[in-house]
């Protein structure tokens, strides 16, 4: 039987990106578009009955819903089902919108930072733990990877390890200790073109906080982030062998 990926998307209906982030991820995790099944948060969590149809669960990002101003509907029962899947030990990967809501869920803080926004290709690099980690750990200990937030993690939950950093966001990435959960602020579903297109789609909403000087300086960071793009495929692959 077929593996099947649960994709939690926190986006409009109209948003052309819902179908682009089915096939990023799709693409990356190295799986036909079909075994990933899409469900809309926007209806609010999906039943623990529906979760445990599917083999592993993944979370991307959002395009008008922000976890640091509890925008996104039904926002206490999306914490609450994501806290039951982290209990449950399902297996799970959470990127952006997907990585600020499992730190919420769990204790953490999330908070709005528009002053600080990453959008496009950034340095990262590897704390001790994500070193050692049997996923990141097969990186560089300095890597580039695609980014495009404004809300940013202050603290992470208490207990998790702490894999990944950056010099204007200090917590980029996370894992449940014992239990086949990962998390990172950067996208691994998105190279350098995927990250652009998104950016120019979402120009106005970055546009309220950047002068077109930065638009420009943003459109020239973009780059390629060769290190990242196995991520997804490495965790299907260590989770399911």
């Amino acid at each position: 039987m077929a593996l099947t990926v649960l994709l939690l998307q926190a986006r409009n209906e109209d948003d052309p990106v819902r179908d682009e982030e089915r096939r990023s991820f799709a693409e990356k995790s190295g799986l036909p578009v079909e075994q990933f099944v899409p469900h809309d948060l926007l209806s609010g969590p999906p039943s623990l009955n529906r979760l445990r149809q599917h083999d592993a669960v993944m979370i991307g990002g959002s395009g008008d819903y922000y976890v640091s101003k509890r925008s996104l509907p039904h926002f206490q029962d999306q914490l609450g089902f994501l806290a039951e899947v982290v209990d449950r030990g399902h297996p799970m990967f959470a990127s952006c919108f997907g990585f600020q809501i499992l730190v919420e869920a769990l204790g953490g803080r999330i908070v709005h930072d528009p002053e600080n926004v990453e959008v496009g290709t950034y340095e990262l690099t590897l704390t001790e733990m994500g070193r050692l980690d049997p996923l990141l750990g097969n990186m560089p200990p300095v890597f580039a990877a695609q980014l495009g937030r404004k809300d940013r993690a202050q603290r992470l939950p208490a207990g998790v390890d702490h894999l990944a950093s950056s010099k204007r966001s200090p917590y980029q990435s996370f894992r449940i200790p014992d239990k086949p959960i990962w998390a990172t602020q950067f996208h691994p579903e998105l190279d350098l073109e995927s990250n652009r297109q998104r950016f120019e789609r979402y120009l106005k909403g970055y546009a309220e906080h950047m002068s077109e000087a930065e638009r420009d300086e943003a459109r020239r960071r973009f780059r390629e982030s060769p290190h990242t793009k196995e991520i997804l495929r490495s965790f299907l692959k260590l989770v399911f062998g």
